[in-house]
């Protein structure tokens, strides 16, 4: 009687021999005696001490803290340290966009207050820093007129003129102009209107201080008072 042949498939010895295969290593593993591993690369060893250099740092070890030792090949050497680099460059991402979100988020600007009002510390195109009263009701910033010379504009020479109607109901001689920046603390507006005060003796009697951080600063962002805490919160628009 003729005795059959039995065949294994091909896939079942394939996955018997991946199953039943040493585990291929990534890096460098020290086995310690105090039952723990750790992956890295060695950088170097003498007769008694052993330096492991992980993602973060390199760690010395004395050899009879070791109990073995398993080497990886060169290449794959190689391939932990763009593994490492990869994972740095993650970090440094991560790290940026956090920044980011915070910058783009709510900003609590301290503010101080007088009988006049409040009173916020800005810097007007990256140049000269001014004192200026938050004025909700007014439309526009304004500034007194040696704060504009101050940060070099001409203001004589600007042609656009204006009149201002001061909370007061009296009204006041002005130009028009754009700043290119107002910043307050780390939150930063660009092409801001404003008007100039051509008679800087009126708007000390007007008591403007420098001048007021009105609306046309203030509308780019949601903004809100903290009187307990004296503090302006500013979060930027989304365009």
């Amino acid at each position: 009687m003729r005795k059959e042949t039995k065949f294994i498939p091909i896939v079942l010895i394939f996955s018997l021999l991946f199953l039943f295969s040493p585990k291929t290593l990534l890096a460098d593993v020290l086995y310690l005696k105090n039952g723990r591993s750790i992956e890295g690369i060695i950088k170097g060893e003498d007769q008694n001490n052993l330096e492991l250099e992980v993602s973060a740092g390199t760690i010395r070890f004395e050899k009879n803290e070791i109990d073995r030792i398993d080497r990886v090949s060169a290449k794959e050497i190689d391939a932990l340290r763009k593994k490492w680099e990869k994972q740095k460059e993650d970090r440094q991402k991560e790290v940026f966009r956090q920044k980011l979100e915070e910058a783009e988020g709510p900003q609590k600007v301290q503010f101080s207050r007088d009988s006049q009002g409040i009173t916020v510390s800005v810097l007007l195109n990256n140049k000269i820093n001014a004192a200026l009263l938050l004025d909700t009701g007014a439309s526009i910033v304004v500034l007194r007129k040696n704060i504009a010379q101050n940060m070099g504009i001409d203001v004589e020479g600007i042609k656009q003129d204006m009149e201002l109607k001061l909370a007061d109901g009296r009204k006041a001689k002005a130009k028009y102009f754009v700043l290119e920046s107002v910043k307050v603390e780390n939150v930063e507006a660009n092409n801001v209107e404003a008007a100039i005060l051509l008679d800087s003796e009126e708007s000390k009697e007007f008591g403007l201080g420098d001048g007021l951080l009105g609306m046309s600063f203030l509308e780019k962002f949601n903004f809100k008072v903290d009187h307990k805490e004296k503090r302006l919160i500013l979060e930027k628009l989304v365009e």
